[in-house]
This record gives structure tokens, C-alpha cells and sequence, in this order.
């Protein structure tokens, strides 16, 4: 009994002709034993060194190609925090927190080179952490797609409700956003600024509903930045579905518009900006940028100068190969004897 009892547990029936259950053994296939077709390729001296010769030669000509691109790339860069404050005004922070004291200011521009249409313009922001964790958490996507959703603060905590009531769009991203505007003027004419598409589509018809207005918005003690229109849906207010797509990075750039006008050489443009984003309470700096663009962008030498440089690392260890190659050559082993290279029979 006790020899009946322990074959049965073992999953076995004591009649040896009897199957064996609950195995686990997987049904016979060449991809479970592994031995499907592959590329197993051996790396001679020769192979290696043509290797590092091919991704150099390919290499090299798109990092340059990439940097004469950003090169061609014409840039206007203007801090004007520091410059907008009153020479009369020692405390910055006290001058910005002063809503009695005027913030126009007026700075002037001058083109370095030509500039074809579309100009760019981006306001600059430096030190700001936009990807700290409890920054980024602080939104309600629920919220800003779906108008029956506004009471959907649960995340946006310390900016979520006023007085009871719930704040749309909430959270502290939403209550940040940019208010400095800026205004051009070119040879005595304004120049018109284009802000329509300067958000990405997907973000407008997906992350903001048609249907969902600010409400409660900058309403309290502490105003953070922009007011928005409590008559326009949120969809359409892409000021905000710029800024709320957060940056990974301290220094980051937003769009703000497009001047579709060409600007020539040494043409002088007047910009009377409202200097009223608050940078000064954590030590962040703010710049305004024009730019043009090329086919690979806007100016950014980082993609050229890493092509160029994995191009010039692979020549130099092509070089370095050859020259051991040359100078003390070692002879190859019979790649027959390799075990996956022998024939069944051999074995």
C-alpha cells in the first residue's frame, strides 16, 4: 500500500507502460531547442577593421552634414531679466511681487544675419525644474479632457480648489504658466506674431477637451502666472497646452509664435515686452529667442559633433587594429573545430 500510495503522488501510476503525466517537457520545435538558422559570424581581423572603416566612412559625412545645417541655423538671443529691472530697484524680487510698479520695458534687437520666414520666437527659461516629481504630478489629465470631470482634483493638491470649488485647469503646472508678452516693431511697422499651431496637434485634440473652460482660475491670494480666457475651451488656449507639456531639462525653450515676415541684416527690431514672470524668487534667468530653422531644425550642434565624434573614434580603432595587425599578427584557429560549426557525425 505504501509503495502504491507514493507512486501516485509522484504523478506516476505504478504500471511502467503507463504515460507519464504533468510533464513538463515542451512539444519537440527547432525554436524551443534553439536551433533555428543564425548568424553566427566570426570576428577576424579583417572583419573588425572593415567594420570600423564602414561606420567611420558613414560616420563622418552625416556629422558634418548635421553641423553645416545647425551652422546655417541664425539666432537672436536676449536676456532681459536682469536688464528690465529699475536701476533705482536693489531688491528684483520686491520689484516683481510689486504690482504698482509699471513692467513694460522696451529692448532693442539687431538681425546678425538674414532671416527667412518663419522666424521662430521662444521664451527662455533657465534653472527652472519643470521635471521635479511633485511639479509633474501636479495636473488632472481626466480633468482637462472631460468637461464632467471638473471636480477631479485628487492630484493637482496645493492648487486644486478654492473656496469648495474646483479649479479648471488645476494643479501647479496649469497655475505657472508664462505671462511675459512680448510685441515687435520693424521699420516703424508691427509685425504680426503668429500663435496658431504652435502646439503639437495630438495634445490638442486628445489631452484638452472642445468642451472644458477655465474656471476659478488665478483666483487666489497667490497668482502664479497667465489668466485665461474663461471663454475659450481649453483646446484652443495653446499658450497653456505649450507650457504644460513639461521639460527634462533646467534650461528649456517654448514656443511663443511666428513672425512670417523676412528680416534682412543689420535690421534693427524693436521689442516692448511685459516683464511679468516671477524668475527672480529662484535665480532663473529669462531670454527671449528668434530663430530660423533648417531641415534638421532649429541650432543644435550636439547631433553633428556625435556623429563626428563615433566616426573619428571608429578611424582611429581601425587604425590601432591594423597597426597590431600588421606589427604582430597571430595566426587563426581552425573554425571548423568550432562546436555549432561541426557536422553531427563529427561529434
Amino acid at each position: 500500500m505504501s509503495s502504491q500510495a507514493v507512486g501516485s503522488s509522484s504523478g506516476g501510476s505504478g504500471d511502467g507502460d503507463a504515460p507519464r503525466r504533468n510533464s513538463r517537457k515542451p512539444k519537440y520545435s527547432k525554436f524551443t531547442q534553439q536551433e533555428l538558422p543564425a548568424c553566427k559570424p566570426i570576428l577576424t581581423p579583417k572583419w573588425v577593421i572593415s567594420v570600423f572603416l564602414l561606420v567611420g566612412i558613414i560616420f563622418v559625412p552625416i556629422g558634418l552634414v548635421s553641423l553645416m545645417a545647425s551652422r546655417k541655423v541664425v539666432e537672436v538671443v536676449d536676456r532681459y531679466d536682469d536688464a528690465c529691472v529699475p536701476d533705482n530697484m536693489t531688491d528684483k524680487l520686491a520689484y516683481i511681487q510689486n504690482s504698482t510698479i509699471p513692467k513694460t520695458c522696451t529692448r532693442t534687437l539687431k538681425v546678425p544675419k538674414d532671416m527667412n520666414s518663419p522666424i521662430f520666437v521662444y521664451y527662455q527659461l533657465d534653472n527652472f525644474y519643470q521635471n521635479h516629481r511633485r511639479y509633474v504630478k501636479s495636473r488632472s489629465d481626466t480633468q482637462l479632457r472631460d468637461a464632467n470631470k471638473a471636480n477631479d482634483t485628487s492630484t493637482c493638491d496645493p492648487e486644486g480648489m478654492i473656496n469648495g470649488t474646483a479649479i479648471v485647469p488645476c494643479g501647479l503646472i496649469a497655475w505657472s504658466i508664462f505671462n511675459d508678452t512680448y510685441a515687435f516693431v520693424h521699420n516703424s511697422k508691427t509685425l504680426t506674431v503668429n500663435k496658431s499651431d504652435i502646439s503639437w496637434k495630438s495634445d490638442r485634440e486628445h489631452k484638452f477637451g472642445s468642451n472644458v473652460f477655465p474656471k476659478n482660475f488665478q483666483k487666489g491670494a497667490l497668482i502664479g502666472g497667465k489668466a485665461l480666457d474663461p471663454n475659450l475651451p481649453l483646446s484652443k488656449q495653446e499658450d497653456l497646452i505649450v507650457w504644460m507639456r513639461t521639460a527634462a531639462l533646467p534650461t528649456f525653450r517654448k514656443l511663443y509664435g511666428r513672425i512670417l515676415v523676412d528680416l534682412k541684416q543689420n535690421d534693427t527690431i524693436t521689442v516692448t515686452l511685459e516683464n511679468n514672470y516671477n524668475t527672480y524668487s529662484f535665480g532663473g534667468k529669462k531670454k527671449l529667442v528668434l530663430s530660423t530653422s533648417t531641415w534638421l531644425g532649429g541650432k543644435n550642434d550636439f547631433l553633428g559633433l556625435a556623429y563626428l565624434t563615433v566616426g573619428a573614434l571608429c578611424f582611429f580603432l581601425a587604425f590601432t587594429f591594423t597597426l597590431l595587425y600588421l606589427i604582430k599578427p597571430r595566426k587563426l584557429g581552425d573554425s571548423n573545430y568550432l562546436s555549432w560549426n561541426r557536422s553531427p557525425a563529427g561529434r
